[in-house]
């Protein structure tokens, strides 16, 4: 039997036994390492979450969150159901008449009208967008040409001094210029939330200085048609120029005379809405947003 001698005076070294890793060197570590496995010697068994990521196929995203109210419920015609967006032509944003809108928690209004309001049919800053749409689609149809804006009094006042200023901030910054002159001419149809027969045209610089003129109406909300057609019938004695109509809201209603304007916003249901201007007998103007009133509303202002 050989003998192994070391040294004189020297200690023998202990070598530690070689192995992939620093750790896991006892049985059980061992029996893992030595399994089919392709892992490490040492390394910590992957958890379930590393072996999902590991699997080949799409990762699951996060969930998607959840909305609050009626804003659940999208607007982008989705489902058959929304608002549907065209464009071009002066078009506007369709909403469907299932729409529900959007819950009046999700939004500041004036709290003299809490109760009085059912929900959010349009935010006012979807209006703002919408508006300059429609202000670059004037410029680019009467781009280059003087134009009277003849404003309908009074729920017509906030969208034509929007338009107006989008209108004017364009022809700022575009080669095309339009010089505009703004009239007013006061209609009124409505007792509490019904039609009249008979329309009065209230207000208004003599018609006669319309002659040769191009003439851009400008209205809040258009329902039937009947009420800008009589109004578009004493302009035309005059023999203007130019007749464009643009109005922020078309009303779907159940007696349409087929009457469509030139440039609109929104198309909406057959519904009574108030904000930006539109009024209940007065009341409401002061709501930034379009809201749809409810009944307790109407009983409370009625007249």
């Amino acid at each position: 039997m050989t003998a192994c001698l070391a040294r004189p005076g020297r200690r023998r070294a202990h070598r530690r036994p070689c192995s992939l890793g620093r750790r896991g060197t006892g049985p059980k570590h061992r029996g893992a390492a030595s399994s089919g496995s392709p892992q490490l010697a040492g390394r910590r068994p992957p958890s379930a979450g590393e072996q999902r990521r590991a699997q080949p196929g799409p990762r699951p995203g996060p969930a998607p969150p959840q909305p609050l109210g009626r804003a659940r419920r999208k607007m982008a015609g989705q489902g058959g159901s929304g608002a549907e967006a065209r464009s071009g032509g002066g078009r506007g944003v369709v909403i469907s008449d299932n729409w529900p809108g959007y819950s009046l928690d999700l939004f500041t209004y004036p709290q003299h009208y809490y109760g009085d309001l059912e929900y959010v049919l349009i935010p006012h800053g979807i209006i703002v967008d919408r508006t300059e749409r429609l202000a670059k689609d004037i410029m680019q149809d009467i781009g280059d040409n003087d134009i009277v804006v003849l404003c309908v009094l009074k729920g017509g006042y906030k969208f034509c001094a929007d338009l107006v200023e989008h209108i004017k901030n364009l022809s700022r910054n575009s080669e095309r210029f339009i010089s505009m002159k703004v009239d007013f001419v006061r209609l009124k149809s409505y007792h509490n939330d019904q039609s009249m027969q008979d329309m009065q045209i209230m207000g208004g610089d003599d018609l006669s200085k319309l002659t040769g003129k191009n003439v851009l109406i400008v209205e809040d909300i258009v329902g039937t048609g009947r009420t800008m057609k009589v109004l578009l019938n004493n302009i035309e004695k005059c023999k203007p120029k130019m007749i464009k109509v643009a109005s922020l809201l078309v009303k779907r209603t159940s007696r349409p005379d087929g009457y469509r304007p030139d440039y609109y916003g929104f198309e909406i249901p057959d519904l009574f809405v108030v904000g930006y201007a539109l009024d209940y007998n007065e009341h409401f103007r002061d709501l930034n947003h379009i809201c749809v009133i409810n009944d307790h509303g109407k009983a409370k202002y009625r007249v």
